[in-house]
């Protein structure tokens, strides 16, 4: 017997068995300059020998070295408990297999795991002829904000679940700033000054993509009208609306990398659905975060921009955007930001508003009040309430004014309507003493029902005093 051609072959299959794990991997989400959810039990997770002992030890004062073994497959993960927020970078030193792999400037702070379509990735530099306003003022002073990091997934798509994505976490300097998601970016600049700690943002986006693209097998399995199998055997099928694919490829490699909450932007691709999509978008949150097991985790999202979509008069997207209000009512812990104002009137043909930075201060605003419980801010937007009629007037009672509107007269976009659902232009101003609208309808003998806004293109008209636009509505539901 030849032992040594046998000592060979076992050698030969001992590599192509257990080669790729040879030493200590970690994904990519898992790198230098990473940022951790502070306070937390941080998970880390990766791959080596089968059976193998890694051990883990963070450079932060006290901190115990953590260990655990890798599976029959060859993956690890742990937890290590995670200090209070600081600027201070640290070192996590993993070892196992013989090798030693060492992590630097790790910053321990917040972490949000921003999604959705093109509006969210939308980069600093813009997209052809459509940019980003603020672009290079923000790409001048990154120098202010060391702490925000940004790890951005590639576009990706798979119908099988994948552990391995694309994305190491870059830092906030002038090179990397251009390619960042300018809604996040501009997110975790203006949540950094309120709470004065780094800032980590996950950023995974799809353009044209569904609500179903970031949805399990599962879960869209529920579907009758969702069919995996069929487009999956489809090649002609949009590649941008493939059901499921974003969520395997994009998102399920990164389900529980610790954060604080989701921040979603997304929804232009789904309009016609607004019956089904608070549902399935429900649906999705309660699924990412049983994934996650992390409890309710925060769940902030943004109304779509005003656009053509099937024609500027049309209310598809108007019964849309009420949709996604409609959504926040059923979804725990949940919050909308309002863009009603944030596009310009002569861009009905621009679905990506160059307005980024507002919407990016706004959206901090409402996690800084509703998250990090800092009072005061300007989240409230002026809101329908009720309303009464006499006649062709009506006087209209919106919550969220204690001051009042702006402008307190000639206001623009209302409309109203009697027993025959026709819609015509109305008069309306602010009342001072009532704090509500009024107005009045000559082509209309008895008002039935009053919209304001209730368009797909139609810029806001109407503000409280501190700012904040009144959301769309309508009363005939």
């Amino acid at each position: 017997m030849n032992f040594k051609k046998i000592g060979l072959l076992f050698s030969s299959i001992f590599t192509v068995a257990f080669g790729s794990y040879a030493t200590i991997e970690l994904p990519d989400i898992i790198s230098d300059n990473m940022v951790l959810q502070q306070q937390s039990d941080a998970r880390l997770w990766g791959w080596a020998t089968p059976r193998a002992t890694v051990t883990v030890k963070p450079s932060w004062e006290k901190a115990n070295a953590v260990k655990t073994r890798a599976d029959s497959t060859g993956r690890w993960e742990l937890t290590v408990s995670t200090p209070k927020a600081s600027f201070m970078p640290y070192v996590i030193n993993v070892k196992g297999d013989g090798s030693d792999v060492t992590l630097e400037n790790v910053l321990v702070g917040e972490v949000w795991f921003c999604t959705g379509q093109s509006n969210m990735e939308m980069p600093v530099k813009g997209y052809n002829l459509q940019p980003v306003e603020g672009a290079a003022d923000a790409v001048a002073e990154a120098w202010k904000y060391p702490g925000i990091r940004m790890a951005s997934v590639p576009h990706a798509q798979s119908y099988t679940p994948q552990d391995r994505v694309a994305g190491k976490w870059q830092l906030n300097e002038p090179a990397n700033v251009w390619d960042f998601s300018a809604m996040a970016y501009f997110f975790a600049r203006e949540l950094t000054n309120w709470l004065n700690v780094p800032v980590g943002i996950i950023h995974s986006s799809y353009g044209g993509s569904k609500v179903e693209c970031w949805e399990s097998r599962e879960l869209l399995e529920r579907y009758p009208e969702c069919d995996i199998d069929r487009e999956a055997a489809d090649p002609n099928f949009n590649h941008m609306h493939r059901i499921n694919a974003m969520y395997n490829a994009m998102l399920h490699p990164l389900i529980g990398y610790t954060i604080k909450g989701f921040i979603w932007n997304q929804g232009e691709s789904n309009v016609g659905e607004h019956e089904t999509y608070p549902y399935h978008l429900k649906d999705m949150v309660s699924d990412w975060r049983s994934k996650w097991e992390l409890g309710e985790l925060p769940f902030y999202m943004v109304e779509i921009p005003g656009w053509e979509y099937a024609g500027a008069d049309k209310i598809d997207a108007a019964l849309f955007r009420e949709c996604q209000h409609n959504a926040t009512k059923i979804i725990p812990n949940s919050g909308i930001v309002c863009s009603a104002d944030l596009f310009y009137p002569d861009q009905q043909y621009c679905i990506h508003p160059p307005l980024k930075e507002k919407l990016g201060r706004r959206m901090a605003h409402l996690v800084a009040e509703r998250t990090y419980g800092i009072d005061g801010l300007p989240t409230r937007y002026p809101e329908f309430v009720s309303f009464e009629a006499n006649g062709s007037t009506a006087s209209i009672k919106i919550s969220n004014v204690p001051q009042g509107f702006f402008p307190y007269s000639n206001l623009k976009g209302f409309e109203a309507a009697g027993e025959d659902g026709i819609f015509y232009p109305a008069n309306a101003w602010a009342n001072g003493q009532t704090m509500c609208i009024d107005l009045n309808c000559p082509d209309v003998k008895e008002i039935v029902n009053i919209r304001y806004n209730f368009k797909n293109f139609i810029p806001a008209s109407v503000f409280s005093t501190q700012g904040l636009p009144l959301i769309p509505f309508r009363t005939d539901k």
